[in-house]
């Protein structure tokens, strides 16, 4: 998912083209590749981010456009093009990496259609980030990671989908740049 304003951020350049030691939509990008699970890769854009569409088609990644309506929006127009099963992973996760993916790759279950991975608030704070997008799961606050597994296949109508959770404390996908805070917390290290 590359789609997104980046409003939270404060800046004009957009989110996933500010460079740590390359632009962020590229550590995920290599991360993805380097993984070797994926048949294909789709970065996910939208009018929102014009400059980081023309970025990845540059690296010649694969884009697909939707209206920017909103994260929920944008994936749900993008999974009804798909019969396969898909790994959804936002594009603002700069310590992601292959082992943590081929980790998550792993538990995914195709009889469930919809697996979002799940942070926990507590761990989240021991990072020094702080989410507005808050869950109780196994009665534990929980905050979303971006990260999903959907067996589109399994999905007739995007209404009413039965969400399975799985909590992962792992700072490599619960570290996500959303603020000039979490920039510069994460340039610090």
């Amino acid at each position: 998912m590359a789609g997104g304003k980046g409003s939270r951020m404060k800046q004009s350049q957009e989110k996933l083209l500010l460079k740590f030691n390359k632009p962020l939509v590229l550590l995920v990008a290599d991360a993805l590749k380097e993984s070797n699970c994926f048949s294909k890769i789709i970065f996910v854009t939208s009018k929102n981010s014009p400059k980081t569409k023309e970025f990845l088609k540059k690296n010649n990644f694969e884009t697909f456009e939707t209206p920017g309506n909103g994260y929920a929006e944008d994936l749900n127009c993008v999974l009804k093009s798909f019969n396969d099963s898909v790994f959804v992973t936002s594009a603002d996760l700069p310590l992601l990496d292959s082992k943590i993916i081929k980790e998550i790759v792993k538990a995914y279950q195709p009889k469930n259609i919809w697996t979002t991975v799940l942070v926990t608030k507590n761990f989240l704070e021991t990072l020094g980030i702080f989410s507005d997008y808050k869950i109780v799961f196994k009665n534990q606050i929980c905050n979303f990671s971006g990260i999903s597994l959907i067996n589109s296949k399994k999905i007739s109508s995007l209404e009413n989908i039965k969400e399975n959770y799985i909590i992962i404390d792992d700072k490599r996908i619960g570290f996500n740049v959303n603020t000039t805070q979490d920039y510069n917390l994460f340039s610090t290290t």
